[in-house]
């Protein structure tokens, strides 16, 4: 069965198609600047060269028709003439508290998907536009959601209710729901492996770092604690997002600069984080550069990250009474090793001997790796983010019939 897996942005839509029966990654690729202008497509398939080609995309319909040519055609294309999809599993930001498993979508799942966008309309409109694209183009393949907010919905109250008025909790649903579920399912599920334990007999700390950044504090294999919030804008320092700050400062800029909440939540989501204290970049990679290259602002933007990101870690290893392991996510390029040294040096007291050879070494050893000694209590480690992979497997285990939940299915990724 071929799965094909849609991660959808405002204007963006990364794709991956998996051969599932081979359980081996097909093709992926990312489609830029969708509804906005000058679309290009960087399409790669394994062992061959990386395809970049430009063809305007008014909107995410005609990207996922772009996508699908590019995935069947004679040249570029992965999959032969007769060959079908057997399922598209969307990422969906925003499963509110209705969601605590991945399903398979029909009318009542879209319609409640689409309410709940109040909750995340940056998010959850996109991840909207791609369903009913793959609908409208494809009607007969079955389509999967995937909610980034099911992992944490074993969090308790004392975790996820605000210190607001508890009304607000009661009518809004005001509350704590966390994302990049999947992504910290996979790690917290690699971890166990390299443990050499069961899930459910680890305490960890995963750590997603892409354009958002989000920490999971896990006891026993199911989440209790995360960075995000309500929303994505909480927690740490992130490309474009500001994180946690005083919320006093909302009214104060609003009433002094006359910006509209639409027009501040757009510069608390686009306009902060690197972004803000940089004045120019949001990639991380970008950032690093700069920081070997001396620029001041870039320095204090990676100083501000590595620092509230030790507070977050120094924070869940009192909430989790001390871990077994920490999990990175990777992808920031050649110089990630510097924000991970920051962030891990002087934390002996902790259990955490960092070698520094092994985390500069990291970005070139293929797939996973452990970071500290032999002799750390607690281990590091970096796993590569696979989140596409808990899309597509959430899929087939559905369609298949074995999926109850991801707390009890056992996915492949948890065998060495």
């Amino acid at each position: 069965m071929f799965i094909l897996t849609l991660n959808c942005w405002s204007y963006s839509v990364r794709y991956h198609l998996f051969d599932w029966h081979r359980r081996v990654l097909l093709a992926r690729g990312q489609v830029d600047r969708v509804a906005v202008g000058g679309t290009t497509v960087t399409h790669h398939v394994p062992g061959r060269p990386t395809q970049v080609s430009s063809q305007e995309c008014a909107d995410h319909r005609q990207a996922l028709a772009l996508i699908l040519h590019l995935l069947s055609d004679v040249d570029q294309g992965v999959l032969q003439e007769g060959e079908r999809l057997g399922a598209i599993s969307h990422r969906v930001a925003h499963g509110g508290d209705r969601f605590t498993r991945s399903v398979q979508i029909d009318g009542e799942v879209l319609a409640t998907i689409k309410d709940l966008r109040r909750l995340a309309p940056l998010h959850n409109e996109p991840n909207i536009a791609g369903i009913e694209a793959a609908i409208a183009l494809l009607p007969d393949v079955p389509q999967i959601a995937v909610f980034d907010t099911a992992f944490h919905q074993t969090l308790s109250p004392t975790a996820f209710i605000y210190p607001l008025p508890y009304e607000w909790y009661e009518k809004h649903r005001l509350r704590r729901y966390g994302f990049h579920g999947p992504s910290h399912l996979y790690m917290s599920k690699r971890a166990a492996v390299r443990l050499g334990k069961e899930p459910g007999e680890c305490n960890l700390i995963t750590i997603h770092v892409d354009r958002g950044v989000s920490l999971c504090a896990i006891r026993q294999g199911i989440s209790v604690d995360t960075s995000m919030g309500m929303t994505p804008l909480e927690g740490a320092i992130m490309g474009t997002r500001c994180g946690d700050i005083d919320a006093g400062i909302l009214p104060y800029v609003m009433t002094r600069g006359g910006y509209s909440p639409r027009e501040m939540d757009s510069i608390l989501n686009l306009e902060c984080g690197l972004r803000g204290i940089t004045g120019r970049f949001s990639e991380r990679g970008d950032v690093l550069a700069a920081v070997v290259d001396g620029d001041e602002r870039c320095e204090l933007a990676l100083a501000m990250e590595t620092y509230r990101l030790r507070k977050y870690i120094g924070a869940y290893m009192s909430a989790l009474g001390g871990v077994d392991a920490i999990v990175f996510t990777s992808g920031a390029g050649d110089l990630e090793w510097m924000s991970r040294q920051r962030i891990l040096r002087d934390m002996e007291f902790f259990g955490i001997h960092l070698d520094v050879q092994r985390n500069r070494s990291a970005v070139a050893m293929p797939g996973e790796t452990t970071i500290t000694r032999d002799d750390s209590p607690v281990k590091v480690f970096v796993v590569p983010a696979n989140e596409e992979r808990v899309f597509a497997e959430d899929a087939a285990a559905i369609l298949a019939g074995t999926y109850a939940d991801h707390l009890s299915y056992p996915y492949s990724f948890t065998r060495p």
